[in-house]
């Protein structure tokens, strides 16, 4: 029989291997595991302990098992399909709990829908607890993790990489990027990891031989640590290798790492790095510019629409400052879908097009604003791609250059987008 004193832990596990490397964690070390499975978010974990399959729906039930198995603390753990909160089919504890949906629905990104989470299942008892505390010898420390380092040319494009990551914090956006020789090359959007280092092979078009360029992961300073840690393993020393870069650098004492013993020898024997650095996780002050609309065609932003123009204008502002080269954003209800860095915007809002944040299936009705850096890149093809890619609306930067083309505003007009120009107006940045 177990002590009374083990804890008593359930894990609501998504996919990938780190919910069953977690739990066995905790078994081997006296704890009281119960798995509660998202159902098909992964495969059964072959462990003895208890099992319950559950949706996101069925917060009851969850409630219930919790309830039953006297259990006290809950990991949260996996990768999960973002779940449309609109179209699941509540049970009766997910009918008490609307509310704490509701404010999902709103909260407008990751990190909002994740502190909302831990609230809810604070106030009824259940103490949410990280994988770092859970498991921490799958957290990467400071140092290489393998044989081969950072030379000091590299170490110069992590510290770029952490630099944009630090300045897109508080746009809830850009957990990852790819840096090489100084330029940014690619800025994780909602795709994920993996998704993003395929679009970087794609526009590099070559594997490991020549590799050059890093990629950098880091949480987003201030993001929620206990349920949203990044992690790292064998399937991103993969991604890029395939898309030729030289390193993997991750923010030390603040990554997991899946797969351990395949991910050190994957990167040792593909010549790649893995290197823990120090990194400094303080929530900056978000951009405070403000910005003015000038209508350029027939139709006019909602509010919604005219906050998201104004979130991804501070984006690029953000960029700028640090000479990162975008040419866009794609913004949905406060979330930030995609950067286009080098692929151009047309290829970057096929890219945004079905991602959508928590609690919302990709819309029939027009949502969410493309921000061009630049008016000149709005010509007839944009606004056509920019209604394939459902978005309601373009905005664009104030700058010098050519304006945007008569042409195009009557192309967006005909496809029923809003086309405005935007003007910083005085006030303080932060």
């Amino acid at each position: 029989m177990r002590s009374p004193e083990a804890r008593r832990i359930a894990i609501l596990a998504g996919g990938g291997s780190l919910p069953g490397e977690i739990a066995a964690s905790l078994i081997e070390r006296g704890a009281h595991v119960h798995i509660l499975a998202v159902a098909g978010a992964g495969e059964p974990i072959p462990l003895p302990c208890p099992q319950t399959t559950v949706d996101f729906g069925q917060v009851g039930k969850i409630l219930r098992v919790l309830r039953d198995d006297a259990l006290t603390e809950l990991l949260v753990i996996g990768a999960v399909k973002r779940p449309d909160l609109t179209a699941i089919r509540l049970d009766w504890g997910a009918f008490q709990a609307v509310p704490a949906v509701l404010r999902m629905i709103r909260a407008g990104g990751d990190d909002g829908v994740l502190r909302t989470v831990i609230g809810f299942f604070e106030r009824r008892g259940v103490r949410i607890i990280g994988p770092a505390e859970a498991a921490p010898e799958l957290i990467l420390p400071e140092g290489p993790f393998g044989r081969h380092a950072a030379s000091p040319e590299q170490a110069s494009e992590i510290a770029r990489g952490l630099a944009i990551i630090a300045a897109l914090a508080p746009f809830d956006v850009g957990q990852a990027v790819v840096v090489d020789k100084g330029r940014v090359v690619a800025i994780e959007g909602a795709e994920g990891t993996d998704r993003m280092l395929a679009r970087v092979a794609a526009l590099r078009g070559h594997g490991a031989a020549n590799s050059a360029g890093v990629f950098v992961k880091c949480p987003k300073p201030g993001q929620e640590l206990r349920i949203d840690l990044p992690a790292i393993g064998p399937n991103t020393v993969r991604g890029a290798v395939a898309a030729g870069l030289s390193g993997i650098a991750v923010a030390a004492g603040h990554v997991l790492a899946a797969e351990r013993e395949e991910l050190r020898a994957l990167a040792d024997s593909e010549q790649i790095f893995i290197e823990g650095v120090p990194a400094d996780l303080k929530r900056r002050a978000p951009d405070s510019s403000r910005f003015a609309f000038e209508p350029l065609g027939r139709r006019q932003p909602r509010r919604q629409q005219e906050a998201d123009a104004v979130k991804g204008a501070q984006v690029l502002t953000a960029l700028e400052a640090l000479d990162a080269g975008a040419g866009g954003v794609v913004v949905h209800r406060a979330h930030v879908l995609a950067v286009e860095i080098g692929e151009g915007v047309a290829a970057t809002l096929e890219r945004a097009r079905g991602l959508r944040q928590w609690g919302r299936r990709v819309a029939r009705r027009k949502t969410g604003v493309a921000v061009l850096a630049r008016a000149r890149e709005l010509d007839e093809a944009l606004a056509m791609a920019a209604a394939e890619a459902g978005v309601a609306g373009l905005a664009v930067m104030p700058g010098e250059g050519s304006p945007a083309s008569e042409a195009a505003i009557a192309a967006a007009n005909r496809r029923g987008l809003f086309v405005v120009a935007l003007k910083r107006e005085q006030g303080e940045r932060g």
